[in-house]
């Protein structure tokens, strides 16, 4: 008996497992597909709450998981692509799309067997891997996601075929009144935040439901429970980002927790009507009764809820606060955390909007050093800052590189985006390397300055200006490089900017001939060596900004 319930046990853990892997290889196919197409969407959403709701619904009926588009969401709120109301409208429409899941289960999974078509659909999906000449070879896991969720499913139908005696104790629920139908909900939140997966939790009730181990009451109360627990991911990807993001979690765990309690307070009632929708009493067709429930539930939350959405959004903004303490020295990454159910894709939007970041950080010194050669008084003080700034960016690189290569590493990653992780982060690098030549450079001014002395004052502003619109040149041609990291680049663009980087360069030729002709004609050495130095060090930062062009 013993060695039989630690069989069972064992069983549905594997199959559990196996349902699991398949439902996140099948949305991790999706996205693999679709490419970059579903951020666009999400992306592009307008003012408009109701197309945030149709666009949440159709992202995350398409992917299957409305966890991963959560996490979009907030990853998009967090790199200010989205605003907390639009955000807002989108997690209203993952609530219902995610209902989509429980349909298929209940009509694919019950109505017929698909057990003989799973291992062919696999092996299609496997054979379809080596095809990676064509875009299709995406999809294949796509393929092998289904077959191994309904293989997973069969496995669970089977494990779960209790004898009444074994599940006595789920009969009790139904004897105890409400407290039954709360220990319910409370199983349906843990369950589904221990697994992460409120779309596997459904499958679990409509199996237990459909071998007769779970009343309808009690299905009932552990799916409103399972829209608690899938308010999990949406948290853990709000720890140590933005403001906005962190209340873009605080909405969808405040939305599924009110539309459950407005659910339980009207629990009777709202199963009649469950009832009165689909044909036939529970215990005849119970799984269509669940994923209607499922359905209707997240409907109903969403038409309550959206007139409110501004009032949400303030309501949100009053309980987490702006933090108006000023920056840190040091740098800390916002961006969110890989999500292995989630297309790598995602993770280059937040990056991107670092990146600017960063290459705003570089222009701040590109100012700092202007300053300084036009107000000489204020070099100690613009060093340090140039100094700061320059630490800052260092510490920025080591982040983003670092979470990069995390990226890179995820099971959704396929070559486009591991090419453009490389890509992003050469960029990077480049943006470092040319912090570290623009302290270079200033820290060459403070002994260019300090080579003159009071004989040479029709001197120095001459040659002082010779290097600022040098330094100019230069700081310009990297304004235009920060525009490009935004919008992109053309080939004329990139044709443009070889150009500039040529009349760069031959600049640095004149000028250093000019000074060697002063040399000679008796000009101090010092000062002139200075000079070239600078001009060098100058032209030099010009190849790093242009080195940004090459990448892009």
């Amino acid at each position: 008996m013993f060695l039989n319930i630690i069989g069972q046990m064992f069983g549905f853990i594997g199959s559990l497992c196996l349902l699991l892997f398949g439902m996140n290889m099948l949305s991790d196919g999706i996205q693999k597909g679709a490419g970059s197409n579903l951020q666009k969407m999400l992306g592009k959403i307008t003012g408009n709450r109701f197309a945030a709701v149709l666009t949440g619904i159709g992202v995350t009926a398409v992917i299957q998981s409305s966890g991963a588009t959560t996490v979009m969401v907030v990853s998009f709120v967090n790199a200010e692509i989205l605003t907390l109301t639009q955000a807002i409208g989108v997690i209203f429409g993952a609530n219902i799309g995610t209902t989509v899941t429980a349909w298929i289960v209940s009509f694919f999974g019950f109505s017929f067997s698909i057990s003989a078509a799973a291992i062919p659909l696999f092996g299609l999906g496997f054979i379809l891997k080596y095809f990676k000449q064509f875009k299709i070879h995406n999809f294949a896991d796509c393929f092998m996601g289904f077959a191994l969720l309904f293989m997973g499913l069969g496995l669970l139908k089977d494990t779960l075929s209790l004898s009444p005696s074994s599940v006595a104790f789920l009969q009790k629920f139904d004897s105890i009144g409400i407290a039954g139908i709360l220990l319910g909900v409370f199983i349906g939140a843990f369950v589904t935040a221990l697994i992460h997966s409120s779309s596997a939790m459904t499958a679990i009730v409509l199996t237990m439901a459909a071998n007769g181990s779970l009343s309808w009451e009690l299905s009932a109360a552990i799916v409103l429970g399972s829209n608690i627990g899938s308010t999990i991911d949406a948290v853990m990807s709000s720890f140590g980002a933005s403001v906005n993001a962190r209340r873009t979690a605080l909405v969808h765990v405040g939305f599924n927790v009110a539309g459950t309690l407005i659910a339980l307070l009207v629990f009777k009632p709202f199963l009649a009507l469950v009832d009165l929708i689909v044909p036939g009493i529970p215990s005849q067709n119970i799984t269509t009764h669940i994923a209607m429930l499922h359905t209707i539930f997240n409907l109903c939350a969403t038409l309550i809820f959206i007139p409110f959405v501004d009032q949400i959004a303030s309501l949100a903004k009053k309980i987490i606060k702006d933090n108006r303490t000023e920056e840190n020295e040091h740098y800390k990454l916002p961006a969110i955390l890989p999500y292995s159910h989630v297309s790598a894709d995602l993770y280059s939007f937040q990056i991107q909007k670092e990146i600017t970041k960063m290459s705003i950080k570089v222009m701040e010194m590109f100012d700092c050093i202007t300053n300084t050669l036009t107000n000489e008084k204020n070099i100690e003080e613009e060093n340090k800052t140039v100094n700061a700034i320059e630490n800052y960016v260092d510490e920025m690189n080591i982040a983003i590189t670092g979470f990069l290569q995390k990226c890179s590493r995820l099971p959704t990653a396929n070559s486009t985006d591991r090419n453009n992780f490389a890509r992003l982060i050469q960029i990077t690098d480049n943006l470092e390397n040319l912090s570290d030549e623009c302290s270079s450079i200033m820290h060459t001014i403070r002994k260019f300055f300090s080579a003159y002395d009071d004989s040479d004052k029709d001197i120095k502003p001459k040659r002082t200006k010779e290097i600022s619109d040098y330094l100019e040149m230069v700081r310009i041609f990297y304004e235009q490089i920060c525009i490009y990291l935004s919008t992109g680049i053309s080939s004329e663009e990139r044709l443009n900017a070889e150009i500039i980087e040529q009349k760069i360069d031959d600049k640095k030729k004149t000028l250093r001939r000019l000074s060697r002709k002063r040399i000679e004609n008796g000009s101090d050495v010092k000062i002139e060596l200075n000079y070239i130095d600078l001009v060098r060090k100058i032209e030099k930062a010009g190849d790093c900004a242009f080195s940004i062009v090459q990448v892009s």
